[in-house]
């Protein structure tokens, strides 16, 4: 007898796994610590972060010399152990949530990460690691090309942007992407209210029935409107949620807390996608003072990391999310001029979740200016990255999402040792 996805939900899954093919879930299972649901999260730190701010390499000369302003004292930082080269670090001092959560062993810090001939212009940058394509920025975003691998039909809501433009790395040809950045505000607009705004709704859905397959374009339409109604209802049992835990009252704060809501209520979401951005710190970035700008940016990630984080560990929920993060370069390892770090190479990667194996990834680099460093590169004056960003996004497609990695990237970019999923 044929299981269908319905009769696999009806009896158990959690609804935001009805996207997946019953045999590719299957080999999730199997592959994947037999988790029954999957989702992702991809937190986009826009700027550009100063990974050796947020993962400080506390006992390198060089980091000192070269930072005489910026560099974080030794003793201020939170200590996390040593790398696999011995290098001692730590975390970020205002990072205290996130060390907790390291020391339960459900963070991993993926150092090094980048590609050849790094970037350092944001938006070229941003389309490289939204492609995954250093050849062509322009592609498809490498998220889409995952949603477009998944057995039709998709849920309405089996992505979730919670920004305003669909970002890069979600596009597709063939998966529509809702744009939600607020709960409140989502919802069916009309001149008028009560009634007549519930009579206006349902002439738009009986309207929107209409598929005309003799004209796609009006059957495209159609389709899209129907899939936007269909959403209204779940959208606003999110705004419903009561959390957990009190989140911070910022937009990072408050994405995340949509984003725990739409697993709690069931939407049917696969991949959310939330953003920080203030990392283009090129002056007055001031990493120590509690009013400085590097500063403010490290409370609003932990505070809000560290809310999800509690929030789904309460709900039962933390065993089936993953979140990943990305920037789109590091910083350049010498101050500037201007207190400050301009565009550089490599950074650090995070990745967050009840099924992650925590801990320290790859190897920091060594910040001697010795021109023959191989650990550096443009003259010593960034680092040279170690795992393709590629690398881990096969991880999570492959480990996590139980895609096929080879298939949506164009290519192998499965590394050995990189098993933090």
């Amino acid at each position: 007898m044929s299981i269908t996805r319905r009769t696999f939900i009806k009896n158990g899954v959690a609804a935001f796994t009805v996207t997946l093919a019953v045999p590719r879930f299957l080999s999730d299972l199997a592959r994947a610590q037999g988790a029954v649901s999957r989702n992702l999260i991809v937190l986009d730190l826009s700027g550009g972060n100063d990974g050796l701010s947020m993962l400080v390499p506390y006992t390198d000369p060089f980091y000192y010399s070269r930072r005489p302003t910026l560099g974080i004292p030794a003793g201020t930082v939170l200590p996390i152990g040593s790398d696999s080269s011995g290098k001692p670090l730590g975390l970020h001092p205002k990072l205290a949530g996130l060390k907790d959560i390291f020391n339960q062993g459900r963070l991993a810090l993926i150092q090094r990460v980048g590609y050849e001939n790094s970037s350092r212009s944001h938006f070229f940058g941003t389309d490289i690691w939204s492609t995954a394509n250093p050849a062509n920025s322009t592609g498809s975003g490498w998220v889409g090309r995952y949603l477009s691998t998944l057995t039709p039909p998709l849920d309405p809501l089996v992505a979730w942007n919670t920004t305003g433009d669909t970002p890069h790395a979600l596009q597709s040809p063939s998966v529509a992407v809702a744009s939600i950045p607020s709960v409140s505000r989502y919802a069916f607009a009309s001149p008028t209210g009560g009634s007549e705004a519930t009579l206006e709704r349902a002439a738009a859905t009986s309207i929107a029935s209409h598929v005309p397959v003799d004209k796609p374009q009006v059957a495209f339409v159609s389709t899209t409107v129907q899939s936007a109604l269909a959403t209204l209802d779940q959208v606003a049992a999110v705004g419903q949620y009561k959390p957990s835990v009190a989140y911070p009252n910022n937009g990072f704060g408050q994405a995340l807390q949509a984003i725990a809501g739409a697993m709690v209520k069931g939407t049917g979401t696969k991949v959310f996608w939330v953003q920080t951005g203030g990392f283009d710190t090129h002056a007055s970035q001031d990493t120590t003072a509690d009013n400085g700008a590097y500063v403010k940016l490290m409370v609003t990630l932990n505070d809000g990391l560290t809310a999800l984080y509690n929030d789904l560990k309460n709900q039962g929920l933390l065993s089936d999310t993953l979140l990943l993060s990305f920037s789109e370069f590091g910083r350049r390892i010498t101050e500037n001029g201007s207190r400050g770090t301009d565009h550089g190479a490599a950074s650090v990667m995070l990745a967050m979740g009840g099924g992650v194996r925590g801990g320290l990834f790859g190897t920091a680099a060594n910040l001697s200016t010795d021109p023959q460093n191989p650990t550096l590169e443009n003259s010593g004056g960034d680092v040279h990255y170690e795992t393709d960003f590629r690398s881990a996004y096969a991880k999570v497609i492959d480990n996590w999402l139980g895609g096929d990695s080879v298939a949506v990237l164009g290519g192998n970019f499965r590394k050995s040792g990189l098993d933090f999923v």
